[in-house]
Protein backbone atom coordinates (compact mmCIF):
# COMPACT_ATOMS: atom_id res chain seq x y z
CA UNK A 1 0.00 0.00 0.00
CA UNK A 2 1.36 3.39 -1.07
CA UNK A 3 1.52 5.91 1.69
CA UNK A 4 0.60 8.87 -0.27
CA UNK A 5 -2.41 8.38 -3.00
CA UNK A 6 -1.89 10.63 -6.53
CA UNK A 7 -5.92 10.62 -6.73
CA UNK A 8 -6.99 14.13 -6.00
CA UNK A 9 -10.76 13.46 -6.45
CA UNK A 10 -12.97 14.52 -3.57
CA UNK A 11 -14.40 11.52 -1.04
CA UNK A 12 -17.80 11.54 -0.43
CA UNK A 13 -18.23 10.49 2.79
CA UNK A 14 -21.79 11.00 3.43
CA UNK A 15 -23.84 7.91 2.02
CA UNK A 16 -27.27 9.78 2.42
CA UNK A 17 -26.12 11.78 -1.00
CA UNK A 18 -25.08 9.35 -2.60
CA UNK A 19 -27.68 8.57 -5.86
CA UNK A 20 -27.93 4.37 -5.87
CA UNK A 21 -29.42 3.02 -9.14
CA UNK A 22 -32.73 0.38 -8.72
CA UNK A 23 -30.89 -2.43 -8.80
CA UNK A 24 -28.48 -1.51 -5.81
CA UNK A 25 -31.91 -0.93 -3.45
CA UNK A 26 -33.18 -4.44 -4.64
CA UNK A 27 -29.25 -6.19 -3.91
CA UNK A 28 -29.15 -4.39 -0.40
CA UNK A 29 -32.74 -5.26 0.26
CA UNK A 30 -32.01 -8.78 -0.51
CA UNK A 31 -29.51 -9.03 1.83
CA UNK A 32 -31.40 -7.24 4.79
CA UNK A 33 -34.18 -9.67 4.48
CA UNK A 34 -31.72 -12.59 4.36
CA UNK A 35 -30.33 -11.48 7.81
CA UNK A 36 -34.11 -10.90 8.96
CA UNK A 37 -35.42 -14.25 7.95
CA UNK A 38 -32.40 -15.62 10.00
CA UNK A 39 -33.71 -14.09 13.35
CA UNK A 40 -37.36 -15.08 11.77
CA UNK A 41 -36.35 -18.81 11.66
CA UNK A 42 -35.63 -18.85 15.92
CA UNK A 43 -39.40 -17.72 16.30
CA UNK A 44 -40.97 -20.25 13.75
CA UNK A 45 -39.11 -22.89 15.38
CA UNK A 46 -39.75 -21.85 19.03
CA UNK A 47 -43.43 -21.82 17.53
CA UNK A 48 -42.96 -25.23 15.34
CA UNK A 49 -41.38 -26.48 19.06
CA UNK A 50 -44.76 -25.56 20.83
CA UNK A 51 -47.24 -27.04 18.00
CA UNK A 52 -45.79 -30.07 18.50
CA UNK A 53 -45.06 -30.05 22.61
CA UNK A 54 -48.41 -31.04 23.82
CA UNK A 55 -52.17 -30.40 22.96
CA UNK A 56 -52.14 -27.78 25.53
CA UNK A 57 -49.27 -25.93 24.44
CA UNK A 58 -50.74 -26.24 20.94
CA UNK A 59 -54.03 -24.76 21.85
CA UNK A 60 -52.39 -21.79 23.82
CA UNK A 61 -49.93 -21.13 20.71
CA UNK A 62 -53.03 -20.80 18.37
CA UNK A 63 -54.64 -18.66 20.96
CA UNK A 64 -51.39 -16.20 21.15
CA UNK A 65 -50.88 -16.24 17.36
CA UNK A 66 -54.75 -14.92 16.55
CA UNK A 67 -53.44 -11.78 18.75
CA UNK A 68 -53.02 -8.14 16.73
CA UNK A 69 -49.09 -7.87 17.29
CA UNK A 70 -48.60 -11.85 16.49
CA UNK A 71 -50.61 -11.26 13.27
CA UNK A 72 -48.77 -8.23 12.18
CA UNK A 73 -45.33 -10.70 12.84
CA UNK A 74 -46.26 -13.04 10.86
CA UNK A 75 -47.35 -10.32 7.81
CA UNK A 76 -43.74 -9.16 7.97
CA UNK A 77 -42.31 -13.06 7.93
CA UNK A 78 -43.94 -13.52 5.40
CA UNK A 79 -43.66 -10.42 3.96
CA UNK A 80 -40.00 -10.66 3.73
CA UNK A 81 -39.86 -14.06 3.06
CA UNK A 82 -41.86 -13.06 -0.38
CA UNK A 83 -39.48 -9.99 -1.39
CA UNK A 84 -36.35 -12.77 -0.48
CA UNK A 85 -37.50 -15.88 -2.76
CA UNK A 86 -38.70 -13.14 -5.26
CA UNK A 87 -35.08 -11.60 -5.24
CA UNK A 88 -33.56 -14.62 -5.23
CA UNK A 89 -35.60 -15.99 -8.41
CA UNK A 90 -34.55 -12.89 -10.00
CA UNK A 91 -30.56 -13.73 -9.14
CA UNK A 92 -31.18 -16.76 -10.22
CA UNK A 93 -32.12 -15.90 -13.62
CA UNK A 94 -29.97 -13.42 -14.16
CA UNK A 95 -27.39 -16.34 -13.50
CA UNK A 96 -28.30 -18.17 -16.38
CA UNK A 97 -27.96 -15.17 -18.66
CA UNK A 98 -31.22 -13.42 -18.84
CA UNK A 99 -31.49 -9.92 -17.93
CA UNK A 100 -27.58 -9.26 -17.30
CA UNK A 101 -27.37 -5.62 -18.82
CA UNK A 102 -28.52 -2.68 -17.05
CA UNK A 103 -31.91 -2.31 -18.43
CA UNK A 104 -32.42 -5.90 -17.45
CA UNK A 105 -31.52 -4.81 -14.05
CA UNK A 106 -33.66 -2.51 -13.58
CA UNK A 107 -36.41 -4.22 -14.92
CA UNK A 108 -35.98 -6.71 -13.18
CA UNK A 109 -35.47 -5.08 -9.95
CA UNK A 110 -38.50 -2.80 -10.18
CA UNK A 111 -40.88 -6.26 -11.22
CA UNK A 112 -39.28 -7.48 -7.52
CA UNK A 113 -40.74 -4.31 -5.62
CA UNK A 114 -43.96 -4.56 -7.82
CA UNK A 115 -44.50 -8.12 -6.67
CA UNK A 116 -43.19 -8.17 -2.99
CA UNK A 117 -45.86 -5.08 -2.70
CA UNK A 118 -48.56 -7.32 -4.37
CA UNK A 119 -47.76 -10.28 -2.15
CA UNK A 120 -47.57 -8.30 1.25
CA UNK A 121 -51.14 -6.83 0.05
CA UNK A 122 -52.13 -10.92 -0.56
CA UNK A 123 -50.40 -11.89 3.29
CA UNK A 124 -52.02 -9.13 4.86
CA UNK A 125 -55.11 -10.11 2.96
CA UNK A 126 -55.05 -13.78 4.03
CA UNK A 127 -53.94 -13.02 7.68
CA UNK A 128 -56.76 -10.78 8.63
Amino acid sequence: MRPTSRDKRPVNLDLGTINLPVTAYASITHRITGVALFFASFVLLWALDQSLASEASFLALGQLLSSPLAKIIIWLIASVMSYHALAGIKHLVMDAGIGETMRGGVIGAQLVFVLAAGAAALWGVAIW
